[in-house]
């Protein structure tokens, strides 16, 4: 089948893109186009934010590709634009089913369905978008068929919203190919809005905090899961052959909590001779003086801390489970 997995056009100025200065691939839909692709289906990414794609320019890219099936990936932020755009879709391809999919639709699933989504894919979308489309090919947009389907939600013939059984997390990352990046325009990802090359590259999913205001344990899982070593850097010498990217841009909620993995890991990237910086998100309670100095010393040219706020009161009601003592002292570290 031809798969169309895009963002919503026209949200290049919303907040999160305008004031961050990052063009971020959509890697999660990479993902799931590789899975797509090694089954043998066509697929065709729109990293609207990054191409800056209007109403008018993003419908003349789905005529252009003509796709079978419609996948959409929504955020909180852009989840109105995307119903708009479901809105005007269904107008124009009345006979496309429309899935979408992400942190947004996992948990207010019934909202997507109400406007105008076939069909959402729950939590991690690989096998689920896989097993969903094959069906698809086969049987169409049939109820019996949907309801065999686990991670997803869909509404009946009737109207009533169907929510099937769970799908289990995937238990070993390296088993999936690597996003398929040669669909994405890789030439216009930046860091600070600065002309660097880049990459974005995602070696553990999951985070066992469950801090209240963040999704993240909710949808990956509180359990880290993490990539071998050897899986990551083989990606990342790839990116670096194919795409000339000078820094890997960690996407992982914290890298460092893991120092074994950051020690094989940095070990295996040098001993295949990759000069090549790295930035990442890390915990203030997950670093000493001794980490930080190994971190610099052998790339890490950026950590993000998340302290969120500055007020003890606060990050106690969030459940952040640190203390701005340990905050304080980690600033002191690095500068």
């Amino acid at each position: 089948m031809r798969v169309l997995l895009t963002l919503p056009p026209d949200i290049h100025d919303l907040e999160i893109y305008r004031v961050t200065g990052m063009n971020a691939p959509p890697l999660g839909l990479a993902w799931i186009a590789s899975v797509l692709e090694l089954h043998g289906h066509k697929v065709g990414i729109l990293d609207t934010a990054t191409l800056r794609l209007s109403l008018s320019n993003f419908l003349t890219k789905v005529r252009e590709f003509k796709p079978d099936i419609i996948g959409i990936s929504l955020q909180t932020p852009t989840a109105p634009k995307g119903y708009k755009v479901i809105s005007i879709l269904k107008e124009e391809f009345p006979d496309i089913p429309i899935v979408v999919g992400g942190i947004h639709p996992t948990f207010m699933y019934e909202e997507a369905l109400n406007n105008g989504a076939d069909v959402v894919v729950r939590f991690e979308g690989e096998y689920t978008t896989l097993e969903l489309v094959n069906k698809i090919e086969r049987y169409g947009l049939k109820d019996e068929v949907l309801r065999s389907v686990d991670g997803i939600a869909f509404k009946s013939r009737d109207g009533k919203v169907i929510l099937t059984g769970p799908r289990p997390l995937i238990h070993d990352l390296d088993e999936l190919p690597p996003p398929a990046r040669h669909l994405l325009p890789m030439d216009r990802y930046t860091l600070f809005n600065k002309p660097i090359r880049v990459a974005h590259v995602m070696a553990s999913r999951g985070c066992p905090y469950g801090c209240s205001y963040c999704t993240t344990s909710y949808f990956w899982g509180r359990r880290i899961r993490f990539r071998s070593a050897v899986n990551v850097a083989n990606e990342i010498e790839d990116i670096i052959e194919k795409y000339g990217a000078k820094i890997i841009v960690f996407t992982d909620d914290e890298l460092t909590v893991n120092r074994r993995f950051m020690y094989d890991l940095i070990n295996e990237l040098k001993s295949r001779g990759l000069d090549v910086s790295f930035a990442c998100g890390s915990r203030v309670d997950h670093v000493d003086r001794n980490y930080l100095k190994f971190l610099y010393e052998n790339g890490c040219s950026a950590l993000y801390f998340g302290v969120e706020s500055a007020s003890q009161e606060t990050l106690d009601k969030i459940g952040k489970r640190i203390k701005l003592e340990q905050a304080i002292k980690v600033f002191r570290w690095v500068k």
